[in-house]
């Protein structure tokens, strides 16, 4: 094996890229803060709720999130812990940002799914869920906010089994869970962890005791009926649960649990350990028909996300490649999928949240910020190959929709800049219909809060006071085949007619009723939803 060879196969194995997936609240950037923290990265640990202060969630870096206490883009972090290289994906909890977060997964190798051990299993949960089940990735379950009353955990591992058909296997057990959170029982190594309290509210390294189940040390320190109830739960769990199989678990079959609390640092280091010893490194993947292994010498990687005006004093944007094959190395030329051009991939940057670095050599599984001078695309892939495509990234009709033009009409120019680069992002989808003038669009988005951010984007990042009008409709569908002239269509007083950004006719219906209307009356009509 060559040199370089074996260089490549020891940078792919100690890289570990994941996502971390949640309900909104469930304490997410806390999590990942507290991750960095342990990892050396920051030194003190920015708690997302304090809003006031000047101190934010280090992966938050957009203002309005800082404002609402949001994340409503992905952020890439990327920090060493153990010899370990770690690249986190953190993404937007909330529902309508989901687009983001789906685009994001795609990119990772594994999943952290975060609930709140008071409320289980949440909708936004399950969805994340089910895109995660779909790639056959595995799933790594931290049941948060211990240090609260939760619920019975033996009713969590049901719930997980219940609502999203995965078994599991509790990897430690918590001691007290009625707000009288003590620690956990680790079961691998039949060893209580009892944390101690060091009053600096989660924003330091704590430190615990531990010891062996049955030194009776620990029965006199938790108390007869904490440590009775701790037997009898390790007893039923020997019988009745799952057995430890990392085959499953590799496979998305089997999600190991871990309970702790992300707020006050109780068990994200073990978690932490654990995960990094369990979770797989960079895989192989598909592009077209072509299986690119992670460990070819042929790079590879692929375009997740698109943002633009990450330092508003830069105006600049950044294009996230996801590397996953052969190695990286500044200032390359590659074939760009999307042009058909060979181009030279300079200024190459890798993240911690808003604070970046130039890199000079990047691997499988790692995440790089190309600079974007408007050429990239969602989904574009660059290789030392060419032909390469990838088809792997999900795309979704919006559900909601509204009509916006600039209130100064002087300002036209910013307007249009704006809103084609945040349409780039991913972050909405463009519509004209053909008889309005060139400064007015309708706008669709998956979900409402996007047409938030979009007025506060272009009246921070570009200037841009704007007019925005919901519109009474939901559903857009793309017109595949047709006889005659799509102005020619037959269509219900509430259905409007538009073109897309690439000039495709598309039809925006107010309900179901309406499609079917539209299919009834116009003959040789064939609509497609854009997923």
């Amino acid at each position: 094996m060559s040199k370089a060879k074996e260089v490549l196969n020891k940078e792919i194995e100690r890289r570990r890229t994941f996502a971390i997936i949640s309900h909104p609240d469930a304490g997410k950037t806390t999590l990942t803060e507290k991750l960095l923290l342990y990892g050396g990265a920051i030194h003190m640990a920015g708690s997302v709720k304090a809003r006031k202060t000047a101190r934010h969630a280090t992966s938050d870096w957009m203002e309005i999130e800082k404002q609402r206490g949001i994340s409503v883009t992905s952020s890439v972090m990327q920090f060493n812990y153990n010899d370990f290289c770690i690249n986190i994906l953190d993404t937007p909890g909330h529902q309508d940002f989901s687009e983001d977060t789906y685009r994001t997964l795609v990119a990772a190798d594994s999943a952290v799914m975060l609930l709140d051990g008071a409320k289980g299993v949440e909708t936004q949960t399950i969805k994340l869920f089910q895109v995660c089940r779909m790639r056959g990735i595995p799933i790594f379950t931290f049941i948060n906010k211990m240090d609260r009353a939760v619920k019975d955990p033996f009713d969590l591992m049901q719930e997980l089994e219940d609502v999203l058909g995965i078994r599991s296997v509790p990897m430690n057990w918590p001691i007290g869970i009625h707000g009288d959170f003590k620690g956990v029982y680790n079961r691998q190594l039949n060893q209580i962890e009892l944390f101690t309290n060091d009053k600096s509210h989660g924003q330091a390294i704590i430190h615990s005791n531990k010891g062996d189940v049955n030194d009776p040390i620990f029965k006199d320190l938790l108390g007869e009926p904490y440590y009775s109830k701790l037997i009898e739960d390790i007893e039923l769990l020997d019988i009745a649960g799952d057995s430890f199989d990392l085959n499953r678990i590799l496979k998305g079959e089997l999600t190991p649990i871990f309970f702790g609390s992300a707020m006050t640092n109780f068990g994200v280091e073990p978690f932490l350990e654990e995960f990094l010893r369990m979770s797989p490194p960079p895989g192989d993947r598909v592009f077209d028909e072509n299986l690119m292994e992670a460990n070819s010498e042929d790079f590879t990687g692929f375009i997740f996300k698109i943002q633009a005006n990450m330092n508003p004093n830069h105006r600049d944007r950044l294009a996230f490649m996801r590397i996953c094959s052969g190695v990286f190395e500044k200032g390359m030329q590659v074939n760009h999928s999307g042009s058909g051009k060979q181009v030279r991939l300079a200024q190459p940057q890798q993240f911690l949240a808003q604070e970046r670095e130039v890199v000079e050599k990047a691997y499988p599984g790692d995440i790089v910020g190309l600079f974007d001078p408007g050429i990239f695309r969602i989904g574009d892939v660059l290789s030392s190959l060419s032909g390469l495509e990838f088809h792997g990234i999900p795309s979704f009709p919006p559900e909601h929709f509204a009509r916006v033009s600039a209130k100064d009409t002087m300002k036209r120019k910013q307007f249009l800049k704006g809103i084609t680069q945040l349409a780039e992002e991913g972050a909405i989808q463009i519509y004209k219909e053909p008889d309005i003038g060139v400064e007015e669009f309708i706008i669709g988005a998956v979900g409402i809060l996007q047409f938030d951010v979009l007025e506060h984007r272009l009246k921070n990042e570009y200037n841009v006071d704007l007019k925005l009008t919901s519109l009474n409709l939901r559903y857009a569908r793309w017109i595949t085949e047709i006889e005659g002239r799509p102005n020619d269509l037959n269509l219900t007083s509430t259905s409007r007619l538009v073109k897309d950004t690439k000039d495709n006719y598309v039809l925006l219906f107010e309900n179901e009723w309406s499609i079917q209307w539209a299919l009834d009356k116009n003959k040789g009509l064939s609509l497609r939803n854009i997923s």
